[in-house]
């Protein structure tokens, strides 16, 4: 069992463990920042205290996501740098209007808009459409993405290539782990990870696949097989943990055959 002391949570210590999760030596770091090794040594042990400004440099550097930026500034005896403003605020109206135009404008194909811990704050018809016979117990609030695609009773029965997708997204979701270092999403990882497979992949029966640029997601809906490529967006230089921590995640089709499904479907 490892104890986390007071220690562990001081700034310095914390610097250190991003900065080793990134693979990145005190030399290379201090000439990203504009410091020296020494420095960053005496950062990383106590005997110097950093700056708000170094904090921020640091972090930047780092790439630590911005929630963790104001865990580092909270733990060198600083304020948060950034706010996070709930997604229902007045604030994020014009986010929120934004958001919604564009992915209504991206019909008929599917898009969402997901949160750090993949709930769905926000999703087209494309989506909706994709929906079709979950259980209701699936689509209580808050919309997990992650459970809706992965669940035996949600959209997993109808993914063709199952397997492959739902290593995709086990490998997605193990990225973020690590970037967030996010004890919840952990939980949320080990839950859908221990889903059984729904079905044994049947897309070996189709010698005649055609040949994807990217790993599609291959999902039957009336009869028909759909398939999709997926592409995620966030926001540059976000100054909010909420606006940092939202993604956009967009379906373009992967053939011809989906392509006049939908356009005759959403209308």
């Amino acid at each position: 069992m490892t104890t986390t002391t007071a220690d562990d949570r001081a700034v310095g210590p914390l610097l250190r463990a991003w900065r080793e999760q990134r693979r990145v030596s005190q030399l290379e770091l201090a000439l990203r920042a504009d410091s020296s090794a020494r420095h960053i040594s005496f950062i990383e042990t106590g005997r110097s205290r950093p700056s708000e400004e170094m904090v921020l440099r640091l972090a930047e550097h780092l790439d630590v996501p911005v929630r963790e930026r104001n865990a580092l500034l909270l733990a060198a005896g600083y304020a948060p740098h950034y706010s996070e403003t709930p997604l229902a605020a007045p604030e994020l109206d014009a986010l929120r209007d934004g958001i919604e135009r564009l992915i209504q404008g991206y019909e008929p194909y599917p898009a969402l808009v997901l949160d750090a811990m993949y709930n769905v704050v926000a999703a087209n018809r494309g989506i909706l459409m994709l929906l079709d016979d979950i259980p209701e117990s699936l689509l209580a609030p808050p919309l997990n993405a992650m459970r809706l695609t992965l669940h035996p009773e949600g959209m997993a029965p109808r993914i063709r290539n199952l397997r492959a997708w739902r290593g995709h997204l086990l490998e997605q979701m193990e990225r973020q782990i690590a970037l967030r270092r996010s004890e919840p999403l952990r939980a949320l990882y080990e839950e859908v990870a221990a889903y059984p497979l729904a079905h044994e992949d049947d897309d070996g029966e189709e010698p005649e696949a055609p040949a994807y640029f990217a790993l599609p997601m291959r999902i039957e809906h009336e009869g028909r097989v759909l398939s999709f490529v997926s592409s995620i967006s966030t926001f540059n230089t976000p100054m909010d943990v909420t606006v940092a921590e939202l993604a956009i995640e967009t379906f373009l089709p992967a053939d011809p055959a989906t392509v006049k499904y939908l356009q005759g479907f959403v209308s």
